[in-house]
């Protein structure tokens, strides 16, 4: 007795999946270049102590006017001849220089620059120090943070946010784009099946590797950084899944017709740099002008940054996140629907 013929999409989620464990470049772009991007990213933006501000000192001022400078641990101040230092200025090797003018103390220094006006005000601070001034108010200094209070609790998700866009344009979009190119997608043309089970096996099978991946870049950042997730698995593998599939949709429309690798390389590109930009993987997007920022919430980078992050350092609920969840599941349905309607397969 014949046994009944398995449904077309799970045989089409097993050819996935087989393809994608044959091809050693696909399984590098889902799982490698995501660990080693947040490798990378993670060691750059590592917690280090903060550089002290670099000071040149003119050498021609009497040195007892400028010792405390030198005697400070504040500050990394070198003495220089006048020349030298306004050209060490002019080619920001530092962020000030002390100059003066008979009885007067000048300081040359870049007011739009963040490390020129914090050197600004620890110099003057140090030298109405080494003047006599008291300091009336006693402050205590508390430099430990507590988790999820710190910059690479921040950086984390954002991490995560921008390489499941970047696993899922890419380990979607661009092989779409091969495989046309391949004339793999002709002989599809011949078979019975759906367009919308050959699409949607893109995205299941996407799906299917989103919580290995996760789970690395997870592991990743509480072995090596010490980070700890506050809010629930669920809640996160759930956001991660709705992202995942927001930037499968979008990678679909982008391959749903391209057969040349070079084109679809510029389009996901072109996708990719402005949300890079703009929805605040490494900062904040709120720098940006206040009428930008509405816009760029409604971005699906951003919207799944700002869920992460939530979830993951202050332990947000997803009936917190309808926003969020509500942009990313609109970018999933209408990029799903734009590439069901516009796809070719030659």
């Amino acid at each position: 007795m014949s046994q009944p013929a398995a449904h077309p999409l799970i045989e089409l989620v097993k050819a996935r999946l087989r393809e994608f464990l044959r091809e050693p470049g696909y399984v590098f772009w889902v799982f490698g270049f995501p660990l080693l991007l947040a490798v990378g990213l993670g060691l750059a933006f590592r917690e280090k102590t903060p550089e002290p501000p670099r000071v040149a000192v003119v050498a021609e001022i009497e040195s007892k006017r400028t010792k405390p400078l030198f005697e400070s641990k504040q500050l990394n101040a070198q003495s220089l001849a006048r020349a030298e230092a306004q050209r060490a200025l002019a080619r920001n090797k530092v962020d000030l220089l002390v100059d003066a003018e008979g009885k007067k103390i000048v300081l040359h220094f870049d007011p739009k620059a963040d490390r020129s006006a914090l050197a600004r005000a620890v110099v003057d601070d140090v030298l109405q120090r080494g003047a006599g001034r008291r300091d009336l108010v006693s402050v205590r200094d508390q430099t430990a943070l507590k988790q999820g209070e710190r910059y690479i609790d921040f950086l984390l998700p954002g991490l995560i946010g921008m390489n499941l866009m970047g696993s899922s344009m890419w380990g979607i979009g661009f092989n779409l784009v091969t495989q046309r190119k391949r004339r793999l997608l002709r002989r599809y043309a011949v078979t019975p099946m759906r367009r919308s089970h050959f699409l949607l096996a893109f995205v299941i099978t996407r799906s299917l590797f989103l919580v290995f991946e996760l789970a690395l870049l997870v592991g990743f950042g509480k072995l090596i950084f010490g980070t700890q997730m506050q809010g629930s698995v669920g809640a996160f593998i759930v956001t991660s899944t709705l992202g995942a599939g927001a930037f499968a949709g979008i990678s679909l429309m982008v391959g749903a017709r391209l057969d040349n690798t070079e084109i679809a390389n510029g389009w996901l590109n072109f996708v990719q740099l402005p949300m890079w930009l703009l929805s605040g993987p490494f900062f904040s997007y709120e720098r940006f002008p206040e009428a930008l920022q509405l816009p760029i919430r409604f971005l699906p980078l951003t919207a799944l940054n700002d869920a992460l992050r939530a979830i993951y350092n202050d332990a947000a609920s997803l009936t917190s996140l309808g926003f969020q969840l509500a942009v990313l599941s609109g970018w999933a349905v209408l990029g799903f629907a734009v590439a069901l309607r516009t796809f070719r397969w030659q």
